[in-house]
C-alpha cells in the first residue's frame, strides 16, 4: 500500500480540481497518489504501471487527463532528460529551483540545487536584457565510478 499525500498537496490538488469544475475520482485519486508516491521522475507508462499496482482499473485515458491537470497546475513539472521522453517530476513543489545532472552512461539522474546557479542566470539574463520566468539546467556527463572503472554499477542494460 502506498502513503497518503501530505495534507497541504491534497489541498493543493483539490482545491485545482475543483476550481476546474471537475471532481474527485477513485481512479484520478490513484493515479494522483502514484505520482507524489515517488521522488524519482516517471515517464507517462511509468506512472500507468504503478498506478495500476494500486487500481488495476486505471485507464490510461484518465492517467494523460490527470497528468495535464497536474501540469497545468504547477505541482508537477515536464522535463527534459534528453531521452526522446517526456518525464514527470514530482520535486517540483518542495524544490522549485533544482536542476539535473544526468550520467551519459548509466543515466542517473542527480537533482542539485546551488546558490551560484541562481546568481549566474541573474546575472546572466539581467546582462543580456531578460527577465526569467522560468529555468532549467541539464548537465550531461559520465559519472566518477565510470570514468574511473570503465563500467558502472547502475548502468541499464
Amino acid at each position: 500500500m502506498t502513503a497518503p499525500l501530505s495534507p497541504a498537496l491534497q489541498s493543493r490538488v483539490d482545491d485545482f480540481i475543483a476550481a476546474k469544475g471537475l471532481r474527485r475520482t477513485r481512479q484520478r485519486d490513484v493515479i494522483i497518489q502514484a505520482a507524489f508516491n515517488t521522488t524519482d521522475h516517471f515517464t507517462a507508462d511509468e506512472l500507468w504501471e504503478r498506478a495500476r499496482r494500486i487500481d488495476p482499473t486505471s485507464s490510461r485515458a484518465t492517467l494523460y487527463r490527470t497528468l495535464s491537470l497536474l501540469v497545468e497546475s504547477g505541482l508537477l513539472k515536464e522535463i527534459d532528460l534528453g531521452r526522446d521522453q517526456t518525464y514527470y517530476d514530482p520535486n517540483f513543489v518542495d524544490h522549485p529551483h533544482h536542476n539535473h545532472l544526468i550520467c551519459l552512461d548509466c543515466q542517473k539522474v542527480v537533482e542539485f540545487e546551488d546558490i551560484h546557479m541562481s546568481l549566474l542566470e541573474d546575472c546572466i539574463t539581467r546582462r543580456l536584457g531578460f527577465r526569467p520566468e522560468t529555468s532549467s539546467v541539464r548537465i550531461e556527463a559520465s559519472c566518477d565510478e565510470w570514468r574511473l572503472k570503465g563500467s558502472c554499477s547502475r548502468r541499464r542494460a
